[in-house]
């Protein structure tokens, strides 16, 4: 099993509201064949100076509630119902119910994404120094000359070496791990309250990896965010987060600290993901596994999503729907067995 690392209390957030409080979010896509339901009723909190981790497999709904919340859905999907609190400098307000102009002001100052692809996400054709240096002129109508000195701060700041000289390179004349700093580096520039992370160190080495943690982790404390980590990794999510929202087929099945989840499972995937990590693996030994697939978002069964590879799957999971309920402090579980997980 991954060994959860042991984190000093980031704050106790128990009582306090969250950063970002997400209830309901449903995201449906159009295609040719109907719509899907990508994203089913999503609900967690994010609090400020914590990391809360979006884990599941890849196509499970991590990222398409990511760019829901940030307003980058594709023209074919959209978002049919829920809720996104973020408890900004001016109140709190629903992110999916502003209006574009709102949103624009947030973006930012409020909320921030940092992508997994720093190439693609960067603008080829302009230079670090006028990229990073745009939020200023934006938001804080600053001179070009103040928003180049705030732009070599935010450099230094994360790590960029020479950063007086490298202002005028462009994306392409970084490696991937700097680009990656750039990236992080523009989604701090403004203090947002919430920073979502979607697979920041994807293509990166593992050296790398970890330096890149430890950026985030440090501007976390150093701004007092709240970090969503978006990532299929256990390990990850084991090192760097304080809590965990499991996801599987688009919806969210388990909820908890990152210690209590990894380590007493309440909901039977949650189980398989941990149990499929090799431990003390040998050379032609047998790697557990969760048999089968997820299912196909075209024919979603009732009941329970994960009713086809569940061990515990009985008439009730396929006829109910199980709804995500507490099992502990600030636990929850959508599992109608969740009691019965460890045996399994």
């Amino acid at each position: 099993m991954t060994a959860v690392a042991e984190h000093p209390p980031a704050a106790e957030h128990a009582d306090a509201d969250p950063a970002l409080r997400v209830e309901g979010l449903t995201v449906d896509i159009r295609t040719v064949s109907g719509t899907v339901r990508a994203v089913d009723n999503v609900t967690f909190a994010a609090h400020r100076g914590e990391t809360l981790a979006l884990l599941g497999e890849s196509g499970c709904g991590k990222s398409m509630t990511a760019t829901a919340l940030v307003g980058l859905l594709e023209p074919v999907a959209e978002v049919t119902s829920g809720t996104a609190e973020l408890a900004g400098k001016n109140g709190t307000a629903d992110i999916l119910a502003a209006n574009r102009k709102t949103r624009r002001e947030m973006a930012g100052t409020e909320l921030a994404i940092v992508f997994q692809d720093a190439l693609t996400a960067l603008n080829p054709l302009y230079t670090v120094g006028t990229q990073l240096a745009e939020p200023f002129r934006i938001h804080h109508g600053m001179k070009a000359k103040d928003a180049k000195r705030k732009a070599t701060e935010l450099m230094t700041r994360v790590g960029i070496p020479q950063p007086e000289e490298r202002l005028n390179s462009y994306p392409h004349q970084f490696s991937g791990g700097m680009r990656q700093r750039l990236l992080i580096a523009m989604a701090v520039a403004l203090n947002p309250r919430v920073l979502i992370a979607d697979e920041p160190t994807t293509a990166l080495d593992v050296t790398v990896q970890a330096q890149i943690m430890a950026l985030l982790k440090s501007l976390r404390t150093e701004f007092d965010m709240a970090v969503v980590l978006i990532t299929h990794d256990l390990a990850l999510v084991a090192e760097e987060a304080d809590r965990v929202a499991v996801m599987y087929a688009g919806t969210v099945v388990e909820t908890g600290s990152v210690a209590e989840v990894f380590g007493n499972p309440k909901h039977p995937y949650t189980k398989g993901l941990l149990n499929s990590v090799p431990v003390n693996a040998e050379r032609g030994a047998h790697l557990k596994s969760i048999g089968g697939s997820p299912p196909d978002l075209h024919s979603i069964p009732e009941g329970c999503v994960y009713q086809a590879r569940c061990p515990l799957a009985g008439d009730v999971c396929r006829t109910d729907r199980p709804e995500l309920q507490s099992v502990g402090a600030r636990r929850a579980s959508a599992c109608h067995f969740p009691e019965e997980v460890s045996n399994v």
